[in-house]
């Protein structure tokens, strides 16, 4: 199924299809890179991380009686940070390219009560969304909106809103009494888009690792409640 949204939006909504799972983990790799510099500069302001990088400045200075030499080295520090938070966020995106999005055909089954759509302009996919039923909440439970992507150029044209639509009207097809989602404090687009569908946010909490309450790292859940008959 496909829908034309016209000249103004440019693009066509459609379903999965096999063959797009190539260009899918690309466009995922890439939108989700472009968080890997705001999480170094969200790291690096945390006050614990400016006080020790203070601290050691200025142990340098006294130990060295010179100002070359420690700023330097705290260069060498600042570039090395860098370096291993942006390692550490690869690897998270590795690791979700490693899930359901390694075969995006079956997580995202029809069979599975799930649906991967895309979004196609001129011939490229442009956005991306898939949903599936949350864990444990029945058949008619609570469906979760996942690896929602858009592409840096087409953002602002409405592709992010006709894709959460989407998912929202399978979620009434679906009989389902809720939508769901989770974003990082890094997500802030995101996080007005699901504002402006009408999703409503949870309070913030730290992600349940000792890094990520280390660098004061919060998830949002956000929600969609249906009411019967929408």
């Amino acid at each position: 199924m496909a829908w034309e949204f016209g000249e103004a939006g440019g693009f066509m909504l459609r379903e999965f299809q096999p063959e797009d799972a190539d260009e899918v983990r690309e466009l995922f790799t890439e939108g989700m890179s472009e968080y890997g510099p705001a999480l170094c500069t969200h790291v690096l302001q945390q006050p614990w991380v400016m006080l020790t990088l203070t601290g050691a400045f200025l142990l340098l200075v006294a130990s060295s009686h010179s100002l070359l030499l420690p700023v330097l080295l705290l260069a060498l520090m600042l570039a090395a940070s860098h370096l291993v938070l942006g390692q550490v966020w690869a690897l998270y995106i590795r690791r979700c390219l490693s899930q359901d999005l390694k075969d995006i055909g079956e997580a995202y089954s029809p069979l599975r009560g799930a649906r991967f759509w895309v979004a196609e302009a001129g011939g490229q996919i442009v956005g991306m969304v898939g949903a599936r039923p949350a864990e444990g909440q029945g058949a008619s439970g609570v469906l979760v909106l996942k690896r929602m992507v858009v592409r840096q150029d087409y953002r602002g044209r409405g592709v992010g809103k006709a894709l959460g639509r989407a998912v929202l009207a399978f979620a009434c097809e679906q009989g389902c009494c809720a939508v769901m989602l989770i974003t990082h404090r890094l997500q802030k687009e995101a996080r007005n888009l699901y504002l402006s569908l009408g999703f409503r946010p949870e309070a913030p909490q730290p992600l349940p690792t000792f890094c990520g309450r280390l660098a004061a790292f919060t998830l949002t859940r956000y929600r969609y409640d249906l009411a019967p008959g929408d």
